[in-house]
């Protein structure tokens, strides 16, 4: 059924109280949806790559690589759950009624802070594995790193939940009509979620990565300086040393890709969806700058 302003009704049969979604041409919404939905299994089908090449292959159980695993399922995710309920719910109805949406909004909450604390964890392994290498077996294990992981999912499903609870308690409160799904945060709650997840982790982020980069620098200059010193221990240091950063500068790189896409989160909401499309970048990114994915997925396919 048609309104008289041209809008098709979501429900028909609710004439009064049913949302009204304005239909573009059909090819218009057969190239959106073509390309988004390309974008969302891209996405799972990556991800899912670097799952099964971190978890099969035992050489690569190392705490760098537990972390990527972690952001890696966390990417997943949004491929499989929060691309496709976007694009559900900012191109068509939501016929999924409102507990579904109420469960999607919380799924969503969760993947995105999870993401959020999986960045902040490599960004401190790389900070000790750079700035204290010395102690970096002692501090920085696989059962330690496990363990992190677990907190940070842990911590973001309860923190979460804070944003939901009054959506659980009365489904479809916000929605003005129905065939909606709106995600409605409060002012209080929203600069305290601005503060915990935007401000605190991106700060953190940038002044580990800056220390990480002085350090760098004068490692690198301290080995320009004594290369002609020919010792055991002299020419084993600068290899590790080597191998650390470039670990440093690679994973770098995924925290710059993920700051670019996550800072316009917080900004502007009509860009979003360039948020998510970070999570499909992320294994693009491993395959540029990390041989063991590459050679695993070759011996996966």
């Amino acid at each position: 059924m048609e309104t008289q302003d041209g809008a098709e009704l979501c429900f028909p049969q609710l004439f009064n109280t049913s949302c009204r979604k304005l239909t573009p041409p059909w090819f218009e919404v057969m190239l959106i949806h073509i390309l988004l939905y390309s974008i969302s299994l891209l996405t799972v089908a990556l991800n899912l790559l670097v799952i099964i090449s971190v978890s099969h292959f035992r050489q690569l159980h190392t705490p760098t690589n537990i972390l990527l695993l972690s952001l890696a399922v966390s990417d997943l995710l949004v491929g499989l759950v929060v691309m496709p309920g976007e694009i559900l719910r900012k191109t068509s109805c939501w016929f999924l009624g409102d507990l579904l949406c109420t469960l999607y909004n919380y799924l969503s909450s969760i993947i995105t802070t999870s993401s959020i604390g999986d960045i902040v964890l490599i960004s401190v392994e790389r900070y000790i594995a750079i700035c204290d290498p010395l102690h970096y077996t002692t501090r920085i294990t696989v059962n330690r790193v496990k363990l992190c992981v677990c907190l940070c999912w842990l911590y973001s499903i309860s923190y979460s939940f804070l944003f939901v609870n009054d959506d659980l308690t009365q489904l479809g409160r916000y929605n003005s009509c129905y065939g909606e799904c709106v995600f409605v945060v409060h002012y209080v709650t929203g600069v305290i979620d601005a503060v915990l997840c935007f401000i605190v982790p991106v700060t953190v982020i940038v002044a580990l990565y800056l220390r990480i980069f002085a350090v760098a620098v004068s490692q690198a200059r301290a080995m320009r300086s004594h290369i002609t010193a020919v010792t055991l221990q002299l020419s084993v240091t600068p290899k590790a040393k080597k191998s650390e950063l470039k670990a440093a500068r690679n994973l770098g790189v995924l925290v710059v890709v993920f700051l670019l896409c996550f800072c316009p989160y917080y900004s502007a909401s009509y860009v979003l969806f360039v948020f998510y499309c970070n999570s499909c970048l992320n294994p693009v990114i491993y395959a540029f700058f990390y041989p063991w994915f590459r050679k695993a997925v070759k011996l996966i396919v």
